[in-house]
């Protein structure tokens, strides 16, 4: 799990991990009962304070996406892809909504954004390629 937090974006840093960790169980990088990153492993990699990991994490377990384990760390819960996908869901389909409008009035033409929906399409498809190919070498 790659996980960059954009420190110049409105949306706090620790509900940028939530998004990242959620986007990664739903897309199947981890799987029920895969262990997290150590607060310390991701707060290096994310370039963040582990308050803020531990605040992510908390958010998480909340949601019902992951569980802490005493002393062995956390992990993805058997309901945690199903939690995931829906969260991930709604809050993209509601910013995409958002988008397209914007888009519209805009005056983009339809077969351009219809394009933009294809090449989307196309850099997700290469983009799960690369990862079952990871997946398969571990």
């Amino acid at each position: 799990m790659n996980v960059r937090v954009d420190p110049h974006s409105l949306v706090p840093p620790s509900q940028q991990l939530v998004a990242a960790v959620l986007d990664a169980i739903a897309a199947g990088e981890l799987a029920p009962g895969d262990k997290l990153p150590s607060v310390r492993g991701l707060a290096g990699e994310a370039l963040v304070n582990p308050n803020t990991v531990i605040k992510a994490y908390r958010d998480l377990e909340h949601l019902g996406a992951t569980e802490g384990r005493n002393g062995s760390g956390v992990y993805v819960t058997a309901a945690g892809p199903d939690v995931a996908k829906a969260l991930r869901l709604a809050e993209t389909l509601a910013t995409f909504q958002q988008a397209a409008a914007a888009a519209v009035r805009a005056g983009h033409d339809e077969q351009v954004l219809r394009a933009a929906i294809t090449q989307a399409r196309g850099a997700r498809e290469l983009g799960q390629g690369e990862a079952g190919k990871q997946r398969s070498k571990a």
